[in-house]
């Protein structure tokens, strides 16, 4: 039977039931699987270096001559190890294997090998364990770069890099594109089988490069074209219209006057409140802009006009913020309110239940709980979602299915730039503030090495004794041991880093005196729920966290926070962290602690000091990163879209003209609908056959 994309992987020779396994466990069952196997790094063996540079612990390439015929030693059962010396004009080292007694017939004394390893130091002389090795032959050039992928065990790198490029040149007749030649061309893609091979079998990184830049585009173009065709879709659902009633009973209400922004927001909102099509906009703008204010302005017009609101929050704890913000304003404007939680006890569930279907409540502010299927409205008009990086593709088209005809406002806390916000909320309008409210404190924010550690723990305690409380934020929970598959690629390592565990430890050791908590991602909703209530109220004066600390929740007295191995966090993350602080009337502070040497780290802190404007952080973050730290964080906190499109490739793309390049080809096919959409599909027909495949799990969204 002929070989092709859709084959299992054990149709392919050499794959037996014990490789399938192996395979099965990185996900891949089809051949199509193994070609999207795509590497996470490539290893550069073209920089070669003398014995007598490599003794930095660094992993290097080294051109050595055998010098010593191969020996092989049992030193304990099932553990053999055979060694020999290789020289170059600077020294001389031992190069050890364990295991591959085969080797010693491998190796001769004056054959001349490419080797790639790390040199670690032994008694008499530096050792190269078990490196990676080439014979050099007159005549025949090797490679320079290699694909390094993720592996698991019965999988070796070497058997991986054979497989994948045996696999691509057997089936690479059937790859065909679905991307329209016209655009390809036009836009100067590779095929989809040209690109495969430049990343399995790498002859230079240009081609790498340009291989990564087709498929980052292939991701965010079908993305932005499914969302603008949900958009037009959505259209097509007839709304109730909630004209602009008199603003002045909720304006006079506000113990504030709203900003120049705000104002303009909430005159975007009703315009599109008013209409026959439901609102789907998205909010955009940075902490503590005022987005609420703008919402339940929003809330107030439907609710004026007899129509009922959802506002939903992710978390318990952000839930009961806002209802204890609102439900006072609109009580007082005559509107009855209710919270709706998971630990609402039930009796209270059934009465808000009866009441929301009877109509006598105007607005309900609860989490995910909303979205029980027993909860049934007598006019829902608007849902409000709060941060929108919890609610994807999959979470919106579940509320348009719920909620058809109501109008939909989100909130997002992340600044995002324009031209990325076009692509990746293209199935919504977009509504941005860019002015803070007067009176607003800047948080004052300093960059500190490891030296400064006594004098920030002195700082702490004081922070503390005048009453204010701290968030420590570490990149990472525990140290991960370093993966099998990279171990002779330390190229690749950073230093150790701060974990939460390690951090606490310390600051108890030196701040006795102080409550100290912890936070991360792997503890249970309700363990995580408790020590952010206990931080809220003041029962603890320093939070140790992952960046899980939630965004939104209001802790006026939070006045200081630090930020651990800041380089490891791209611009977006380190602004959405300061603006944790800064919430009340005391003055406030954001410590960024790195010993960076690389210029990118430290033009990144160097940024977060002097830009304060959330829109020009990111915009810096998208210039100096590229998209991937907008799409997914290092936490995972990011806005990765969920529902059959995840951002593999943009996630690591690095040119920014791709965004624009995306916006554009959507806009032009969609300004193809209701004229010209039958032809074009037509003649286009792989592409959209490619569209509804990656969206199969949200087909609703397309119609």
């Amino acid at each position: 039977m002929a070989l092709t994309l859709h084959s299992p992987v054990s149709a392919l020779r050499g794959i037996g039931p014990a490789k399938e396994k192996a395979l099965a466990r990185l996900g891949i069952a089809t051949v199509r699987d193994l070609l999207f196997h795509i590497p996470h790094g490539f290893e550069d063996r073209s920089r070669i270096r003398l014995l007598s540079e490599a003794t930095d612990g660094i992993a290097s390439t080294l051109l050595l001559t055998v010098g010593t015929e191969p020996k092989t030693a049992r030193i304990r059962a099932h553990m053999s190890l055979t060694k020999f010396r290789a020289f170059d004009e600077s020294g001389t080292v031992e190069v050890v294997f364990f295991n591959q007694d085969y080797l010693k017939n491998t190796f001769h004394v004056g054959d001349l090998y490419r080797f790639t390893g790390k040199l670690t130091p032994q008694k008499r002389m530096f050792s190269l364990t078990s490196p990676a090795f080439e014979q050099v032959t007159e005549g025949t050039p090797l490679p320079d770069l290699y694909p390094v992928y993720s592996l698991t065990e019965g999988i070796s790198m070497t058997q991986m890099r054979k497989l994948l490029r045996d696999t691509l040149a057997e089936v690479r007749h059937e790859l065909s594109d679905f991307l329209p030649e016209e655009l390809r061309r036009r836009l100067l893609l590779p095929t989809v089988g040209t690109a495969l091979e430049a990343l399995h079998d790498p002859t230079d990184m240009t081609r790498v490069e340009a291989a990564l830049r087709r498929f980052a585009f292939e991701e965010l173009f079908l993305y932005s074209l499914g969302m603008g065709l949900s958009k037009s879709a959505s259209a097509r659902t007839p709304a109730v219209p909630y004209p602009l009633p008199d603003p002045s009973p909720f304006l006079e209400k506000l113990p504030f006057a709203l900003t120049d922004a705000q104002k303009r927001v909430c005159a975007e909102i009703t315009s599109s409140l008013a209409e026959r099509v439901p609102m789907n906009r998205i909010l955009v703008g940075d902490v503590g802009c005022g987005k609420t204010v703008c919402a339940a302005y929003a809330a107030y017009a439907v609710m004026h006009g007899g129509g009922q609101v959802a506002l939903m929050a992710p978390t318990e704890i952000l839930a009961r913020q806002h209802y204890g913000d609102l439900a006072p304003l609109f009580e007082a404007l005559g509107f009855s309110t209710a919270l709706l939680l998971g630990s609402t006890p039930k009796k209270e569930k059934e009465r808000v239940y009866t009441a929301l279907a009877k109509g006598e409540i105007s607005i309900v502010i609860g989490t995910h709980a909303l979205l029980n299927e027993r909860i049934s409205f007598a006019a829902l008009g608007l849902v409000i979602t709060d941060e929108q990086h919890r609610f994807g593709v999959a979470q919106r088209a579940a509320l348009r299915e719920k909620c058809a005809g109501a109008h939909l406002l989100v909130m997002s806390a992340t600044p995002i730039p324009r031209t990325l916000a076009l692509v990746l909320y293209g199935d919504l309008n977009i509504s941005r503030i860019d002015e803070m409210p007067k009176g607003r404190q800047r948080v004052k924010t300093f960059v500190v090495d490891e030296s400064y550690r006594t004098r920030l723990n002195a700082f702490i305690k004081k922070q503390v004794e005048d009453g204010g409380q701290v968030y420590v934020v570490c990149p990472a929970i525990d140290q991960k041991p370093a993966e099998e598959e990279n171990a002779d690629l330390s190229l690749y390592e950073k230093p150790p880093i701060k974990t939460v565990a390690e951090v606490k430890a310390a600051m108890e050791k030196a701040l006795p005196s102080l409550s100290i908590g912890y936070l991360h991602g792997k503890m249970k909703a309700a363990e995580k729920a408790a020590v952010m209530d206990a931080f809220v109220r003041g029962d603890i004066s320093v939070l140790v966290s992952t960046t899980v600390i939630e965004v939104g929740v209001n802790v006026p007295n939070a006045t200081l926070m630090i930020v651990e191995d800041a380089d490891r966090f791209g611009l977006a993350a380190l602004h959405q962290l300061r603006g944790r602080v800064g919430r009340g009337s005391k003055e406030s502070f954001c410590v960024l602690i790195s010993n960076t040497d690389t210029e990118a780290g430290r033009r990144r802190l160097a940024t977060m000091q002097t830009t304060f404007d959330g829109y020009a952080v990111a915009e810096e973050d998208l210039k100096m990163r590229g998209p991937g730290d907008f799409l997914a964080t290092a936490s995972g906190d990011g806005v990765r879209q969920s529902g059959g499109l995840s951002f593999r490739f943009a996630s690591l793309c690095r040119d920014t003209d791709l965004l624009t390049a995306v916006s554009e080809e959507t806009a032009r096919i969609l300004a193809l609908q209701g004229k010209d959409a039958e032809a074009y599909r037509a003649e286009n027909q792989a592409l959209f056959d490619e569209l509804d495949t990656r969206f199969a799990e949200n087909r609703n969204l397309l119609s």
